[in-house]
């Protein structure tokens, strides 16, 4: 007894300690974690829950102003009996994917496990089986990291500072219930996740930007209206599990604590959609992106992007040295939508031939161009060209001396490649919309 006393404090005062210092050094497991975080490339996003059963989208409580009290009846339509955790994840392994990042609770407040926290959970439906547990057991099993989800945000607790949030002010709360309380409910979830479910790659947070201003270019860095306590919620995961890594999707410069930064719907450097306006940071990087424009099951959306869509984000983010998190919702009752599943095939089929310059590789030295971007490995260069008619690519301040071979990844046919007072010159290729990427190898000294 004395012992757990004793190890309770010590834990305590780490999170204070962290708490009070703005610098964050991460552990040799973390650091480790980031590495491989880094190689990975390429995983698999999952929105899935009640919110499926009305096929509008993950955020139709608060677009469509249900109330708490009516939105709690969606746990009893949630039967998922075609849900199979051994088929989702063998689906991305074959799509080429190294994790999963897994919805566990969103901002509708319904939790994907056997949680002690929270009666709005997966044991209280008709399905009465822990999705988590299922998804870490076969995650661990077919050798694919989990991230788990967790939603910052609550559209139903009333001890959730609804009143100075931006969302969920039509859900019909009334009670202002205490911050603290809703702050001690995140840690006690938050520590059955990381004790309960094996190691755990990363925790991805989002619904930091509910308790800012509307997001802008304008918009004052970590300006928010309520204390997060966002130290005390990463030293204790860091605590709980150290090679956790931990994200979160506020749009901003990272916070101390942080070990990668993501963007949403845009690789790195680009804003198309408005939501991707912050600097790239020196931490792993991952853009997160729908195959169709919804994260939640959406019923009337037929929107999928193309082969070639999706391969230049895969590419682009591996130009930046970052990932590429792809998204799919699929159906109330567990079963994935044919038309994912067919990109996830494509995908892999792809990477079975292109993976050798997406796997482990970095960004070049120059970032994605319009015409396409760079990957590198020791003594290779990748050309990835994914515009077409872009006509002859000139790289300009080339970084090395000589070039000892230049070919089509694809085939191995040689390609004639100039390099002249530091300017490589690469002919012009033909990317197709079968075959969205030409890729040349330089072989460099």
């Amino acid at each position: 007894m004395k012992k757990t006393i004793l190890t309770t404090w010590l834990f305590l005062f780490a999170v204070l300690l962290f708490a009070q210092t703005t610098d964050y050094a991460p552990s040799p497991k973390n650091l480790a974690a980031r590495e491989w975080f880094t190689d990975a490339k390429f995983g698999l996003f999952i929105h899935w829950g009640p919110f499926s059963i009305p096929g509008e989208g993950e955020w139709v409580m608060n677009n469509r102003n249900i109330t708490v009290k009516n939105y709690t009846r969606l746990e009893k339509f949630f039967n998922p009996i075609d849900f199979d955790a051994q088929k989702w994840v063998g689906l991305a392994k074959s799509a080429g994917m190294k994790y999963i990042t897994l919805i566990t609770r969103h901002h509708d407040g319904f939790s994907m496990w056997d949680t002690k926290y929270s009666d709005f959970n997966i044991m209280h439906t008709p399905y009465r089986r822990d999705i988590v547990r299922q998804m870490a057991d076969e995650c661990h099993k077919q050798g694919v990291k989990l991230f788990l989800y967790y939603s910052l945000l609550d559209w139903r607790r009333d001890d959730y500072s609804y009143w100075t949030g931006r969302t969920g002010k039509g859900t019909g709360r009334t009670v202002h219930g205490r911050w603290e309380d809703y702050i001690q409910f995140m840690k006690n979830q938050l520590t059955e996740l990381l004790t309960n479910y094996g190691p755990i790659g990363g925790i991805w947070f989002d619904g930091y930007w509910d308790q800012m201003e509307e997001e802008s270019k304008n918009r004052k860095e970590n300006d928010t209206r309520v204390d997060w306590h966002i130290a005390e919620l990463y030293a204790l995961i860091h605590q709980l599990q150290p090679q956790c890594l931990i994200g979160n999707n506020h749009h901003m410069t990272p916070l101390p604590g942080e070990d990668f930064q993501m963007f949403e719907q845009d690789v790195p450097g680009e804003n198309t959609g408005g939501l991707s306006f912050q600097k790239i940071s020196t931490l792993p990087l991952e853009t997160c992106a729908t195959i169709n424009n919804s994260w939640g099951f959406n019923l009337t959306d037929t929107s999928y992007k193309t082969p070639a869509q999706m391969v230049a984000l895969l590419v682009k983010s591996a130009g930046n040295s970052g990932n590429l998190l792809l998204n799919i919702g699929p159906m109330p009752n567990g079963e994935i939508q044919p038309e994912f599943v067919s990109n996830l095939h494509w995908m892999g089929q792809w990477l079975h031939t292109y993976g050798e310059s997406i796997y482990n590789s970095r960004g070049g030295y120059i970032r994605p161009q319009k015409w396409g971007c760079l990957t590198t490995k020791k003594g290779k260069i990748f050309v990835h060209i994914l515009q077409p008619n872009a006509g002859a690519i000139r790289l300009e301040q080339f970084p090395d001396k000589k070039i000892t071979r230049a070919y089509l990844l694809k085939t191995g046919a040689p390609v004639e490649v100039s390099l002249t007072d530091g300017i490589a010159t690469i002919p012009a290729q033909s990317p197709t919309a079968e075959d969205p990427d030409v890729v040349v190898v330089l072989e460099v000294m």
